[in-house]
């Protein structure tokens, strides 16, 4: 095999490939085995065709295109060695010149990692808003705490909003029962709009006991799109006691012996947080810095791809909530174009991002143990609900572990600049990494 390569921008090059053909046999052979083993001739055992009669049977052309299509792509491989390229995403290939018995010339265009002059990352520095915590928000998260401890006690009155009501349903359309329409004893939180619409409003001012009938448009069955009657009977009405904000309050809904402990608590939840918050401002901030500085280009294959699964993702996630991408674009008054263009610039950014931290892991020779792989995979096997194993034998089907491995790495890459860069916020105050670093140690035990 003889091979040039053309530069065709920072980010791409065209290798053009020339394979004579006494290397295409191997492939010629392997292709005649596969065939042979899958066409079914009278008088030969299957694989044990003769290579006459597969040419006479399924063609010379088709033989010598499967080897072809097998040669490609390990001619590449070793073009790419031999040019030390750092090669991204697919090639794009094209057959220059082949005919049976002579050499096969093809060109494959493909994108290279560029060159880049990484700043010297201690000079970085990035600037964050202020923290700020009012006490609001810890009375918020004292509200959700007593909110999981109220109880639900009857009373003898009519059911207002807030209220949790048992009720019976049954609905009509023109005097038929509806499939599926009826519903016995059921728990509703009035105001909360989570069963039918309109009936919030037909159950406020009932007591126990009490019917109403109200009409209500159906989404699903056999009627849907119908107005439908639903009578709702009453059956209890439920008052929710939230518990009484003190001490014995404290004791019950956490380890702490005082309403005061218990506050100061979520206050360094809450404070934690928003500390980790600042972190990844900064970091985006720096990167941002980073790339700009080191005038990163973006290889436009790899762009390519990436708004391409990027809006395959988009797809599937508006399918799995039963939308099209006509109804998405609508609601949001949006075009294809735009989000395209969106995607475009989102994509670029993170592509730009992806080289800068392979070429410091490269400077710097970040490796990535076992126990550091493991646990991504642990952690990401947790996040789609599947077995570790189950999950990392997935990856290694679809081709996708080494891109995890490439994560990690790269992940590593990132906390060492943050360890270097300066961060302060508004009023001139250093910002430490230790939330984040606390954070990620609680998520580790857990």
């Amino acid at each position: 095999m003889k091979s040039t390569v053309e530069t065709l921008s920072p980010t791409r090059v065209r290798l053009a490939i020339e394979v004579p053909f006494v290397e295409l046999e191997p492939s010629l052979k392997k292709a005649y085995r596969e065939i042979g083993s899958q066409v079914q001739v009278p008088g030969f055992r299957r694989g044990k065709v003769p290579t006459a009669v597969i040419d006479q049977r399924v063609g010379r052309g088709t033989v010598l295109n499967e080897a072809v299509q097998e040669a490609i792509p390990e001619n590449i491989l070793a073009a790419v060695r031999e040019h030390d390229l750092k090669t991204l995403g697919r090639p794009e290939v094209e057959i220059t010149e082949f005919n049976d018995g002579d050499s096969l010339n093809f060109t494959a265009e493909v994108d290279v990692r560029p060159e880049i002059t990484i700043p010297d990352t201690s000079t970085i520095e990035v600037t964050v808003d202020e923290l700020q915590i009012d006490e609001s928000e810890i009375d918020e998260q004292v509200k959700n705490l007593r909110e999981r401890f109220a109880t639900l006690k009857t009373v003898e009155r009519a059911a207002a909003e807030g209220d949790f009501v048992q009720i019976d349903l049954n609905a009509t359309v023109d005097g038929e029962d509806v499939p599926g329409g009826q519903a016995s004893n059921i728990s509703h939180e009035v105001g909360s709009k989570q069963l039918l619409p309109g009936l919030d409003e037909a159950v406020v001012g009932l007591s126990a006991g009490e019917e109403t009938t109200f009409t209500t448009q159906l989404v699903g069955g056999d009627f849907a799109g119908r107005d439908a009657d639903v009578a709702v009977t009453v059956r209890t009405v439920k008052e929710k006691e939230l518990p009484e904000l003190n001490d014995e309050f404290a004791q019950m809904a956490s380890e702490f012996d005082t309403i005061e402990e218990l506050r100061g608590d979520l206050r360094a939840r809450v404070t934690q947080g928003k500390q980790v918050e600042q972190i990844y401002a900064a970091r985006d901030k720096a990167l941002a810095q980073l790339v700009e500085a080191a005038e990163i280009p973006a290889p436009e294959g790899v762009v390519r791809e990436e708004v391409e699964s990027r809006k395959q993702a988009m797809v599937d996630q508006l399918e799995r909530i039963g939308a099209s991408m006509e109804e998405y674009l609508a609601a949001e008054d949006k075009t294809e174009e735009q989000i395209d263009a969106e995607l475009t610039e989102a994509a670029t950014e993170g592509v730009k991002v992806q080289l800068l931290l392979d070429t410091l892991a490269d400077a710097e020779d970040v490796q990535v143990s076992d126990d550091e792989f493991g646990h991504e995979i642990v952690h990401r096997a947790q996040r789609a609900g599947m077995a570790p194993q189950q999950y990392y034998d997935q990856l290694v089907r679809s081709g996708a572990a080494a891109a995890v491995f490439g994560d990690v790495r790269r992940g590593k890459a990132l906390a060492a600049v943050m360890e270097r860069i300066t961060i302060k916020d508004e009023a001139g105050n250093p910002v430490s990494l230790d939330a984040l670093r606390a954070a990620n140690e609680a998520e580790h035990n857990h």
